[in-house]
């Protein structure tokens, strides 16, 4: 049996706000570098681009609000074709807490929101 990755071992943050030591590892999941944002402020220990959404996902979507439900199913797929790249992620997690960084502006509709689903095995 695979031993669950602990809910409160994954959490999700726009890389914009401070670093935080209750961060744990901090792993940015954008396929591009947020803008304005200089290395030494991302504080990151790693920068992902294999989980993110593919270019052309991420274009479609546009964070279109109405497309949001399509967009995670698609995200979704995309993840099940990187099974390497998710597990290493949730390895990670279910050993120290992870904080998945994002530079979207909807804290609530971003690629990190479907991508800490699928690490906890929802």
């Amino acid at each position: 049996m695979v031993a669950r990755v602990p809910a409160d071992h994954v959490a999700i943050k726009r890389i914009y706000l401070p670093a935080d030591p209750g961060d744990g590892v901090r792993v940015l999941v954008d396929r591009l570098w947020p803008r304005g944002v200089s290395k030494a402020r991302a504080a990151l220990d790693a920068w992902k681009r294999d989980v993110a959404p593919s270019d052309g996902l991420r274009r479609w979507y546009g964070h279109e609000p109405a497309r949001w439900p399509e967009f995670c199913e698609r995200y979704r797929a995309e993840l099940r074709d990187r099974p390497e790249a998710v597990e290493s992620l949730r390895a990670l997690a279910r050993h120290a807490p992870v904080t998945l960084l994002f530079g979207a502006r909807d804290e609530v509709r971003n690629e990190a929101v479907v991508l800490r689903e699928v690490l906890l095995g929802r």
